[in-house]
């Protein structure tokens, strides 16, 4: 069984190289790319200022963050959950790169980017020279984005879960083989759920030839008019009409 964690972070700026630190941690866990409805999440106290860009980004404060357990105090809960499970991440190498740095201080192995899905890297693929942030990509695949007025790890990390199985070929991966929401943290992300999010039907293309057409019809006028073949495809017999 293939076990993935859709992964996003929030941080205190842009660049961990000159100490911005992560605030926030949202994860949400994927079986066979169905959710199963257990999460992780935490908000973590940086030890420095969140940036003024980062707080428009986020809304994330000081003041909240304040209280909030730091990375070291959780990062054993954290490595826990995500496992061995292959990372799904958007943009990876920036959520990464922090989290990579966040480990190196409390002595954690590091996550190898190459085992890493990148999602924005394959909207690219998909979808070259179009805009690929999450936003877009919302757009482009008819997913409800209208509760993403702020940046957060969690929220973030449920929509791009809906992302991602578009990108790997749609909704169809689900049908009637969703899982049963398991007790865990967080909020599940129910494919099945009211937003009404139903498979997009495809229109079947015929590959028949007129020969063909013209021999199947020739097929169906020798059963006779109270042929069972009639009733399936619901032409009425003389006596019907």
């Amino acid at each position: 069984m293939l076990r993935e964690i859709v992964l996003d972070t929030e941080t205190t700026g842009t660049d961990h190289a000159k100490g911005d630190r992560v605030i926030e941690i949202g994860c949400v866990e994927l079986l066979n790319h169905i959710p199963t409805g257990r999460n992780y999440h935490v908000y973590i106290n940086p030890e420095c200022q969140v940036s003024a860009g980062a707080f428009a980004v986020h809304g994330l404060s000081n003041e909240f963050l304040a209280d909030k357990p730091v990375f070291a105090a959780i990062a054993h809960e954290f490595v826990d959950f995500i496992g061995d499970a292959r990372l799904v991440i958007h943009n990876a190498a920036f959520d990464i790169g922090f989290l990579n740095a966040e480990f190196g201080r409390t002595g954690h192995k590091v996550i190898d980017l190459a085992v890493v899905v990148d999602t924005l890297a394959l909207a690219r693929r998909k979808h070259p020279g179009a805009a690929n942030n999450l936003d877009a990509l919302c757009s482009r695949y008819g997913i409800d984005n209208s509760k993403r007025t702020k940046h957060g790890a969690l929220l973030d990390a449920e929509i791009l879960a809906e992302v991602y199985i578009e990108l790997i070929g749609g909704r169809q991966v689900g049908f009637d083989l969703s899982l049963q929401p398991s007790a865990g943290r967080g909020i599940a992300l129910n494919r099945n759920d009211a937003a009404g999010r139903e498979a997009k039907p495809r229109t079947m293309i015929s590959r028949l030839t007129d020969a063909e057409r013209e021999a199947h019809a020739s097929f169906i006028q020798s059963l006779g008019p109270n042929s069972l073949w009639r009733e399936y495809i619901g032409e009425s017999t003389p006596e019907q009409a």
